[in-house]
């Protein structure tokens, strides 16, 4: 996973640098747009942490995310520095952890332990959503050219339709593919800055990925997930 995903982000700087160069270059042979448009696609790549951990539980390993998707840019102001931006996207998100999950036998009732002095070789989940994002965006393009400072905010909402919890160690193996206890239904506050191909991209839960029902030993196991890395725009 380390390996891919440090591919993934070698692979998108050189082809967006390369993309935006080219729509930098070709400005000069064709009509300016007075009525353009910013930062319609977007692919990003982020490490990914999770925070209000109950006790006993750690994050061990890389976790990380890959996001994609369409931002309809709609500019609010004359000059079209300032606009709302509305879409549609994906999320894939792996976090290797010591938070076990199973499920008891006859009742199928869903299991949480740490795994603390357990010996184990491989102990994530991994989420996929779909996501629509909704932003405030601040930048200082112009017609004429694609390079520029951007700030943008706003808020993700999300729905969690995979999610896969997979354990192993020697001589077992045990997959987790339904909880009642996920809350399905994700959002989260988001903040991206930079200018032109570098932007540093933030997300934070507003709600925790479990419900009060998932506890282990009477504490609740909650956790919010947090997002650092890149986002990468085109147009």
């Amino acid at each position: 996973m380390k390996k891919l995903f440090v591919f993934i982000v070698c692979y998108l700087f050189v082809f967006l640098s390369s993309a935006q160069e080219t729509k930098q270059g070709s400005t000069q042979e064709i009509e300016i747009d007075s009525l353009y448009r910013e930062d319609q696609f977007y692919v990003g790549v982020t490490f990914n942490l999770l925070l209000n951990k109950p006790t006993g539980v750690s994050q061990s390993g890389f976790s990380g995310g890959l996001h994609l998707g369409f931002i309809r840019d709609m500019p609010i102001n004359k000059r079209r520095n300032i606009a709302i931006g509305l879409g549609l996207g994906y999320s894939l998100n792996v976090y290797n952890q010591n938070l076990f999950i199973g499920e008891e036998e006859n009742t199928e009732q869903s299991i949480f332990s740490s795994l603390e002095g357990v010996d184990y070789s491989t102990n994530r989940f991994t989420t996929h959503l779909v996501e629509a994002p909704l932003e405030f965006r601040w930048r200082t393009s112009t017609p004429e050219t694609h390079k520029f400072y951007r700030i943008y905010t706003g808020v993700r909402m999300g729905y969690l339709y995979s999610f896969n919890s997979n354990f192993k160690q020697p001589g077992n193996r045990v997959r987790q593919t339904k909880l009642d206890e996920l809350n399905r239904w994700r959002i989260g506050a988001t903040f991206t800055f930079g200018w032109n191909t570098f932007n540093f991209h933030f997300y934070y839960s507003l709600n925790t990925l479990f419900n009060s029902d998932a506890t282990i030993q009477g504490e609740s196991v909650g956790l919010n997930t947090a997002k650092i890395g890149l986002m990468f725009y085109i147009l």
